[in-house]
């Protein structure tokens, strides 16, 4: 029987950003230079798979230090940690590795820097993500309130709203977050924001694709975790365009009937996906389609970051 034909447009860039790969290797090197088993503090990134790579080399994930030997190394993971969690480590003695991706740190250091200003700080950003609690952990309780929606804007009370700074996490949607920085703005119009905008170079870019691709599409397939922030706001993305868009781990939960009638798919990956998934997809789809494979480029990515020092050979 002949198979339908299927015209894929594949986005670029997708995947892996420079600090999930730094984050991944930190873990690789750590278990070459450690030996096995060398702990990581709360998945390095959001990716099952990834974690589970990891696991078969000997790492060992856990969500608090009270479940790591003091004897042992642990890394904490790409998206950050509060201070109370190497203040811990510090006075347990523990060998530690700090893989948190250095835009993170950027807003980490932007914190401080309102903190000691006086600044109460607003963070917009999603309740619960690892990468919230870490930069709302780098400043004393009571010190930043938590901003998740355009609601939330217009109903914060400040108790001075003239000494006001902003901070979003880096792995938000552009154009949500950009309504709320709006409405603040106008709100508090002397609330300090940051320098260069928070939201990472890799959300903007894996966004600006689907967005680039998304009026091309029937549908959608945004490879990635479902605890993956940067991966859910791509779906997001696609559906505001009017683009039918869902979120898949792997190839195997591709849903074959909501496929149907399709001509043309569009297919990313968020920056925790690693490209081996988006391959995966791509030979599941060929066995049944058809396919005419075509890349949207939208931007080129360069970015790299330097690994700890403590990993560095002339440390060894």
């Amino acid at each position: 029987m002949t198979k339908p034909t299927l015209h894929i447009l594949l986005a670029a860039p997708r995947g892996f950003c420079a600090g999930v790969d730094r984050a991944i290797k930190i873990v690789e090197l750590a278990l070459e230079r450690f030996g096995a088993p060398v702990y990581v503090r709360h998945e390095i990134v959001h990716n099952r798979h990834v974690v589970e790579e990891l696991e078969q080399k000997g790492a060992i994930f856990v969500e608090e230090l009270d479940e790591v030997p003091g004897d042992l190394p642990v890394v904490f993971s790409a998206h950050g940690v509060p201070k109370s969690v190497p203040a811990e480590a510090d006075r347990r003695n523990m060998l530690y590795v700090d893989a948190t991706c250095p835009l993170v740190s950027k807003v980490h250091r932007e914190v401080e820097r309102h903190n000691k200003a006086g600044h109460h700080i607003l963070m917009i950003g999603h309740c619960g993500h690892p990468e919230v609690i870490g930069t709302m952990g780098q400043v004393p309780k009571g010190t930043m309130t938590l901003i998740e929606s355009e609601e939330d804007a217009l109903g914060v009370e400040p108790e001075n709203p003239d000494n006001l700074a902003f901070v979003t996490q880096t792995t938000l949607s552009v154009d949500d977050t950009a309504g709320i920085v709006d409405i603040l703005k106008q709100r508090f119009p002397s609330i300090a924001g940051p320098k260069k905008e928070d939201i990472c170079y890799a959300t903007t870019n894996r966004q600006g694709a689907v967005k680039a691709m998304a009026e091309r599409c029937d549908r959608m397939l945004v490879i990635g975790a479902p605890n993956s922030s940067n991966s859910r706001r791509l779906v997001e993305v696609a559906e505001k365009e009017g683009t039918l868009a869902r979120l898949v781990q792997k190839a195997s939960e591709i849903d074959w009937e909501w496929l149907e009638g399709a001509k043309t798919v569009g297919i990313t990956a968020g920056a925790s996906a690693p490209e081996v998934l988006v391959q995966d997809a791509l030979a599941a789809l060929s066995e049944r389609y058809e396919v005419e494979l075509e890349e949207v480029e939208t931007a080129r990515e360069n970015v790299t970051f330097k690994i700890p020092s403590v990993l560095r050979p002339s440390a060894a």
